[in-house]
């Protein structure tokens, strides 16, 4: 049977929603929007991650690099490379992350 769920029921703010598969699915997802200059700062996971990046522009440090992604792109990092993205314009940068664990590892920088 299918799981239909409100992201509104998953807010851990007014910037994200995170769903967690635990049990029942190995995948979390966090869907979240940032205005200019926000976003999550340096981590990493000990797996990929993949980023969609609905709306806006986000300026993203995946190790050594600076890559300016703009709406209609992904974006994916390997596993364990330090990673972070902040909004780059002035439009509201919304952006789907996925983790293919069945919860959310992640070391901060």
């Amino acid at each position: 049977m299918a799981s239909v769920i409100p992201i509104d029921d998953l807010r851990r703010s007014v910037r994200s929603a995170l769903f967690e598969g635990r049990d029942d699915v190995p995948v979390s997802i966090f869907v979240t929007q940032y205005e200019r200059g926000q976003g999550p700062s340096l981590h990493l996971h000990p797996y990929p991650e993949v980023f969609v990046v609905q709306a806006g522009t986000a300026v993203f440090t995946v190790g050594d690099e600076q890559i300016t992604v703009a709406d209609g792109h992904i974006v994916v990092v390997p596993g364990q490379t330090p990673h972070g993205f902040k909004g780059a314009a002035d439009d509201t940068l919304r952006v789907v992350s996925v983790h293919p664990s069945p919860t959310v590892e992640q070391t901060d920088l």
